[in-house]
């Protein structure tokens, strides 16, 4: 059996931030688990036609690690090249394990370990677990009739096929969230015939891109200039949560006013237009930035379905709709979420007294600062229950995380038995906290069902309010909100 003091599992931002700031710690003894065969998580998985981040690129990336980004909203290949760069900058290549899917992971009270075992049946030891797996890592696909039946190619757009060949092929794309809005105007121009299934319209405001000019890409990598650019773009990006939590007539100034302003400009026929208008106030789903969707959408060889042409069944050769339509298709793509809220994180983990982690969060997921948990010692969750951000980077969370688990790692270091977790009365009020001032967001009152709700209705995806309060609660640490055995 192997021995680590710390595993992370996975190689994505969450386990790359967690590994930087273990090196600047001086510690080296930890591993990073990857179950794929490639590390880098999302922006190496995803490799959709159009793949793109959606939030400014100086915004998104860790902390100190300025890039010379080539526009405003990087696209997947160049978020590829950043994370790689970090990966190899940092040597982190080294501690990353690829192909090893874990199975469970098994609190050992006599050791005061973790025990994890991996899908090719390997055990490994360590006092100290992160999970960094992140909550958009489990694809799904709803289960229409005869879906398996099927005989051309489909795939849930998280794992597009390499080499996929679209020219003169008749495509469904189904869904019209935030990956099929990219996918489409993407994939528009080279198949011959493209059916998209909308289930829920979104509202999609324009997407303000530029590409940077080379002196600007010059300069960009300097710290100073970099955390200047990337410290405004924060502070306009924070004042959102004005009007996603105290004002409803702000929202709908600054958001669903320009929204219906983008519709209405880009789309001209009225049918279409009321079938894409949202009947929820915007921001209670993820709101969408493009200024090529609604003109896709209009192209000569689309066919627009709404929810009065759904899918009815899935057949041999394609799709039989609600209207006894037979559609026949040569590819389907799922472009249909993720569960980010009731399985955020795909294996077994067991804690004290045989706690399951599914047992403690069968009404939901709930941790304290939604990164640690009661009943699981020296087990850190990144990206965890009401972690998400909807109106700026991911990454400035992850990195508020950071804060608090560190100094948790010291504390778990400090002697061979020592541990730590979260009492359950501090956890308790922490969630509690957490809901009651989620009832004032437009995720709570909005009046839509979203990824950011679990089956039981609450929203377990985001964090109510600014981040930057979400950052202070988590370096400000207190010892009396912790169980600590040394």
């Amino acid at each position: 059996m192997t021995k680590h003091r710390i595993v992370i599992i996975g190689t994505g931002f969450g386990g790359i931030s967690t590994a930087l700031n273990l090196l600047r710690k001086g510690i080296s003894d930890f591993i990073m688990l990857e179950r794929r065969s490639f590390y880098g998580g999302t922006w190496l998985q995803n490799r959709y036609p159009g793949a793109a981040v959606d939030v400014p690129s100086p915004l998104y990336s860790i902390e100190g690690e300025p890039y010379a980004w080539s526009q405003l909203f990087a696209a997947r290949d160049e978020l590829e090249s950043y994370t790689v760069n970090l990966i190899k900058k940092h040597k982190l290549d080294k501690h990353i394990r690829l192909n090893s899917e874990v199975k469970t992971a098994q609190w050992d009270e006599d050791n005061k370990n973790w025990l994890i075992s991996l899908s090719d049946n390997s055990q490994l030891e360590t006092k100290i677990l992160v999970n960094a797996t992140g909550p958009l890592s489990t694809p799904v696909v709803p289960d229409f009739e005869g879906k398996d039946s099927f005989k051309g190619v489909s795939f849930h757009c998280n794992d597009w096929p390499d080499g996929l060949d679209l020219t003169n092929k008749s495509v469904a794309i189904v869904g019209s969230g935030a990956s099929a809005i990219q996918i489409i105007p993407a994939i528009v121009d080279k198949v011959k015939t493209l059916h998209v299934f909308q289930r829920t319209p979104h509202w999609v405001l324009s997407r303000p891109d530029m590409y940077f000019p080379k002196w600007f890409r010059k300069w960009l990598p300097k710290k100073w200039l970099y955390g200047l650019i990337k410290w405004t773009i924060y502070v306009h990006h924070e004042l959102r949560v004005i009007a996603f939590k105290y004002s409803k007539t702000l929202l709908k100034l600054v958001a669903q006013k320009p929204a219906l302003r983008h519709l209405k400009k880009q789309v001209k026929d009225e049918d279409l237009r009321q079938s894409l208008t949202p009947d929820f106030v915007i921001g209670c789903k993820r709101i969408l930035m493009s200024n090529t969707y609604y003109p896709a959408l209009q192209k000569d060889n689309v066919v627009f379905h709404d929810k009065t042409s759904g899918i009815k069944r899935i057949n041999e050769s394609g799709i039989e709709t609600t209207k006894d339509e037979q559609l026949n298709v040569d590819i389907i793509a799922f472009a249909t979420g993720y569960d980010a809220a009731d399985s955020m994180i795909s294996y077994k983990v067991i804690g004290r007294k045989d706690l399951s982690l599914d047992e403690q969060w069968k009404t939901f997921p709930r941790a304290y600062l939604g990164t640690s948990l009661p009943n699981f010692p020296n087990f850190f969750v990144v990206t965890g229950p009401n972690t998400g951000i909807g109106h700026t980077s991911a990454i400035f969370v992850i990195e508020s995380q950071m804060r608090y688990i560190m100094q948790c790692i010291d504390i778990a270091l400090s002697s061979e038995n020592a541990t730590i977790e979260p009492t359950e009365y501090a956890e308790d009020n922490y969630t509690r906290m957490v809901h009651d001032e989620m009832t004032k967001t437009v995720w709570h009152y909005g009046g839509c069902q979203s990824w950011y709700q679990n089956k039981s209705g609450k929203v377990i995806a985001m964090f109510p309010g600014f981040s930057f309060t979400y950052r202070q609660l988590c370096k400000s640490f207190k010892k009396h909100d912790h169980t600590i055995n040394l």
